[in-house]
């Protein structure tokens, strides 16, 4: 089923690729799926694409440790700190603040 749901994801954004809702779905997918080759590409893509999509930092952090890279885990928890405040997501701020606060 879960091939079925990324072949979808990406058939929507062959559509549309700024859709950055479809792509953060794709990489959630692919994470599930178990390819985290192409989930960090594709959340990295949508960070490139859309960096105030401030939902990707925690993810992307969280899949960064499942890989044991904490370093990049730590560096992707901080930009999405300071991208949450910019766009004055206060919720996601304080969420990434935790995750950094759990790693150290």
């Amino acid at each position: 089923m879960s091939s079925d749901k990324i072949a979808l994801l990406r058939s929507f954004l062959d559509a549309d690729p700024s859709d950055g809702f479809t792509r953060f779905a794709l990489a959630m997918e692919l994470q599930k799926s178990g390819d985290f080759v192409a989930s960090e590409a594709t959340y990295r893509e949508l960070m490139a694409v859309d960096p105030n999509y401030v939902g990707l930092y925690y993810h992307l952090g969280r899949l960064l440790e499942d890989l044991k890279r904490f370093d990049e885990a730590r560096e992707i928890y901080s930009k999405g700190v300071v991208k949450a405040m910019e766009v004055n997501d206060l919720h996601s701020a304080s969420e990434l603040r935790q995750a950094l606060e759990e790693l150290d």
